[in-house]
C-alpha cells in the first residue's frame, strides 16, 4: 500500500482541498511510483519528491498483535528516504508555503535536519505557522541527536497533535493537565489530543477546550488514522474553519480511515467526510 506518515498526512490534506506538498525522496521503483502517483492523483504537490537511482524506496512493515498493539519494522537508513535533501524543488516549495508540518518519525533521518532548519527559517520569516505530530516511534530512536531535535521542535511549534501516550512522552509529565501546561509554557498555542476510538480534545493556551466524541465504527486497520486526523485538522484550519469544525472533520477522517485496509485507503474528501459524519453514530460524551 502507499504509506509513510508524511505521505498519509499530505494526501488527506489534499483530498480535503488543501494546497499541500511534501519534501521527500523515493527510489526509482514501483514502491516509489505508487506513492508519488497516489499523491499526484489526490491533488498533492509532488514537485519536491526527488527520485534516487541508487537506493530503494523506504518501507515499513507493521506487526499487529492480538492485544491491539503494533510493532513496526522500518527500512529507512539504507533507503532513498535517508537521502532527502534541500533540492531546488524543495526550496521552491518552501518559498510559497505558509505552514510547515513536521512528523516526529522524520527526525530519525539525519539528512532531513538541514531541510527542517531551512524550512523553519523560511516559513517563520513569511509569518507562517508550524505544527508537530510527535509520533516519535521507539523503533526510530537510534540517533543520539533525535531527541535533541525533537525538543527544539517542541519549543517552536504553534500546534502540537499528540496521542495520549505521546502527550506524556513529549512533555515528560504523566498527568494530563501538567503535560498540557508544560507544552503551553514552551510556546504552543494549541494542543490537539487524539484519543483513538474515544475521539479527540482541543486545548488552547487561553484555557479553552473543545471535545469531539468518537465515531462508532468497525476497525479494520488502525495504521494511518492519526496521520489522516492531523492532515484533516490542519487542512481545515488553513481553509479558515473554526476549531470545533476542524476537530470534527479530523475525528471523522481518522475514524473513516480505520474502516479500510491500508494506511491511506480511507482518506476522505470533504463530501465523503460529510456523508460519514451524517451517517455514523457517535459515542456519548
Amino acid at each position: 500500500y502507499p504509506s509513510g506518515a508524511p505521505a498519509i498526512f499530505v494526501d488527506q490534506c489534499a483530498r480535503l482541498g488543501g494546497r499541500a506538498g511534501i519534501i521527500a525522496c523515493v527510489g526509482d521503483d514501483d514502491f516509489g511510483r505508487i506513492n508519488v502517483e497516489r499523491l499526484r492523483r489526490d491533488g498533492a504537490d509532488v514537485s519536491a519528491i526527488a527520485v534516487s537511482p541508487d537506493y530503494p524506496t523506504g518501507s515499513a512493515f507493521v506487526r499487529y498483535r492480538e492485544d491491539g498493539s503494533r510493532d513496526f519494522v522500518y527500512n529507512i537508513g539504507k533507503s532513498a528516504a535517508a537521502r532527502v535533501g534541500l533540492t531546488p524543488e524543495a526550496r521552491a516549495l518552501l518559498a510559497r508555503s505558509g505552514h510547515l508540518h513536521v512528523m516526529g518519525t522524520a527526525l530519525s533521518i539525519p539528512a532531513i535536519w538541514q531541510v527542517l532548519d531551512h524550512a523553519i527559517d523560511v516559513v517563520k520569516a513569511r509569518g507562517g505557522s508550524i505544527s508537530l505530530d510527535p509520533n516519535l516511534r521507539k523503533e526510530l530512536l537510534g540517533h543520539g541527536q533525535t531527541r535533541e531535535r525533537f525538543a527544539r521542535l517542541l519549543d517552536i511549534a504553534d500546534l502540537i497533535l499528540p496521542s495520549g501516550e505521546e502527550l506524556h512522552t513529549a512533555s515528560g509529565n504523566d498527568n494530563e493537565a501538567d503535560a498540557l501546561a508544560s507544552l503551553f509554557a514552551r510556546g504552543a498555542g494549541e494542543v490537539v489530543v487524539k484519543r483513538g476510538a474515544l475521539g479527540a480534545s482541543l486545548f488552547g493556551a487561553d484555557g479553552s477546550r473543545v471535545e469531539s466524541p468518537g465515531f462508532l465504527v468497525e476497525e479494520i486497520d488502525p495504521t494511518g488514522a492519526g496521520d489522516c486526523f492531523g492532515g484533516a485538522y490542519i487542512a481545515c484550519r488553513r481553509l479558515g474553519m473554526p476549531a470545533v469544525t476542524a476537530l470534527d472533520y479530523a475525528n471523522a477522517a481518522g475514524a473513516r480511515n480505520v474502516t479500510r485496509q491500508g494506511p491511506m485507503e480511507g482518506a476522505g474528501t470533504r463530501a465523503e467526510l460529510d456523508l460519514f459524519i451524517a451517517n455514523t453514530p457517535r459515542r456519548r460524551p
